[in-house]
């Protein structure tokens, strides 16, 4: 167990590390640590400072692979969505400023409900996370970002505990999105997420009174993640030739590739949770 030094002197080096990423970052900021779309090193900086102590301390993520994403240039993070609220964004989001040398800022596609809310949404839009409409996607693509997608949407992270490893419908629009702009596809999966919260049950009357499309539940009633080990496994980037306007099938046969990409790395990951596991290396 740390003692309060401990984790005073662990936080000391976080911080200073985060800072020190932030500063790295290959974005346009002004003078006033802004860039064209309003990202804040400011509030950056501030909100890394809460993820790269979860990150690191508390769900003590493992992350494999980070070498697959593009140092620069446009590319799209496309994984699996779980674990009843956004923390595998969070954490996606915090992988890429520590483990990617250069750091990079990876940049979601938040849910419409969140300007419902005004803190959340400053937040959200300070720290590169728009709304997901396909016009915002497209410019961050053209401009080089780093765009991370969950084609599951809310329906990913409303998986119940059993269904934790299970894959829901794709959208289509990321594909078209990626061969309009030329744009390699990075799949990822994110483990224990479901195990983090263990949702039983959705309360979507309960969420439609709190402007929210569902409250996951689970058997210690709110949805607070415990602090299971979480892992994040990059695959080698995929390139899909083609204008965007193909006919549906060929679309939905390119995402059925990205799934079944996905759909690997987390059996991969499984087993290799299992084997550590097995060694006494995993509670």
């Amino acid at each position: 167990m740390q003692t309060r030094g401990q984790w005073y002197g662990a936080r000391v080096s976080l911080d200073d590390s985060l800072a020190a990423r932030v500063e790295r970052l290959e974005l346009p900021f002004n003078e006033y640590g802004v860039d064209p779309y309003g990202i804040s090193k400011k509030h950056l900086k501030l909100a890394l400072e809460a993820f790269g102590l979860l990150y690191r301390h508390y769900f003590r993520v493992r992350c494999v692979g980070a070498q697959h994403i593009p140092p620069r240039g446009r590319a799209m993070l496309v994984g699996n969505h779980s674990g009843g609220v956004a923390v595998d964004g969070a954490m996606v989001l915090t992988s890429t400023l520590l483990e990617m040398n250069p750091p990079r800022l990876s940049q979601g596609m938040v849910e419409r409900f969140i300007h419902k809310f005004p803190v959340a949404s400053l937040w959200a839009s300070r720290t590169g996370q728009f709304t997901g409409l396909p016009e915002h996607a497209r410019r961050l693509l053209e401009d080089d970002r780093l765009l991370m997608i969950f084609p599951e949407g809310a329906r990913g992270t409303a998986k119940l505990f059993r269904d934790r490893y299970s894959l829901v419908d794709f959208g289509t629009g990321f594909m078209r999105m990626a061969l309009q702009t030329r744009s390699p596809i990075v799949p990822f999966a994110f483990l224990g997420g479901g195990s983090a919260i263990p949702t039983i049950f959705n309360a979507y009357a309960l969420g439609r009174l709190l402007g929210v499309p569902y409250v996951p539940l689970t058997p210690y009633l709110l949805p607070v993640p415990l602090p299971v080990r979480l892992e994040i496994h990059y695959g080698e980037p995929l390139h899909f030739q083609g204008t965007g306007d193909e006919e549906d099938h060929v679309i939905e046969g390119y995402v059925q590739q990205v799934k079944q990409a996905i759909t690997r790395l987390i059996e991969t990951g499984r087993q290799e949770r299992q084997h550590r596991r097995e060694q006494g290396l995993l509670p």
